[in-house]
């Protein structure tokens, strides 16, 4: 069985287990691409965040495919991956792209205002969306003000923090207030690339099915 099959067999274990079987969500991941981030880019830890977090988006997304975004204090929205061309995903279309800033400082409201807009505006749907953002810190504070005015929208931030930075943005996320529905999560994995698939999974769908629960019960997703 290939990596992704085995991926994939354990994605919808979880989904059992978290009561998601069946749910249909539209699937995204976030790369920061700071200064920080380079040896990771280079030492092939990001190319396996994508191919794991893939295996989450075969299971939700009927097309099969995740949406990809990377930024730093520029962004970019960049092809989506799919089952068929995800090997060197991030070598063809991020290392080897010399379209895309790299490399320089934080500044997430950017990228995170054309991911609502794309799925907003652009590709309308009442369908969910599960935005996986994966940053190394440096968080700027601005971002709590897209979290909160995006509350209202069928979008769930999952933010995920490597590293071992203090993401103190990012901590605040449960107990931000003045939002229709909690619609944002923090977990911290100082080492991601030790963290196995059964405990990434568990740990990246913990609170969605709250969030989903919560934004039927507003109005915001179809029930």
């Amino acid at each position: 069985m290939s990596s992704i099959d085995l991926r994939k067999k354990i994605v919808e274990f979880t989904l059992e287990k978290k009561q998601l079987t069946g749910v249909s969500a539209r699937v995204g991941i976030v790369l920061d691409i700071t200064g920080s981030m380079k040896t990771l880019y280079n030492n092939g830890t990001v190319q396996e965040v994508v191919e794991r977090i893939l295996a989450v988006a075969s299971k939700f997304d009927d097309n099969g495919s995740l949406d990809v975004w990377v930024y730093d204090t520029e962004f970019s929205r960049l092809p989506p991956v799919t089952e068929q061309e995800f090997g060197r995903y991030v070598f063809t279309h991020i290392l080897n792209n010399n379209a895309i800033h790299k490399f320089g400082r934080n500044n997430e409201p950017p990228v995170m205002e054309d991911i609502i807009h794309k799925y907003t505006v652009e590709e309308k749907d009442p369908t969910p969306v599960f935005i996986i953002f994966i940053n190394d810190g440096g968080v700027v504070r601005p971002t709590k003000k897209v979290i909160m005015s995006s509350s209202v929208q069928p979008i769930f931030w999952q933010f995920v923090g490597i590293g071992d930075s203090d993401f103190e943005v990012l901590k605040q996320l449960d107990t931000m207030t003045g939002r229709l529905v909690d619609n944002a999560s923090f977990i911290h994995l100082d080492r991601i690339e030790e963290v196995s698939d059964e405990e990434l999974y568990d740990q990246l769908l913990n609170e969605f099915p709250q969030w989903l629960k919560a934004a039927k019960g507003k109005g915001i997703i179809q029930a």
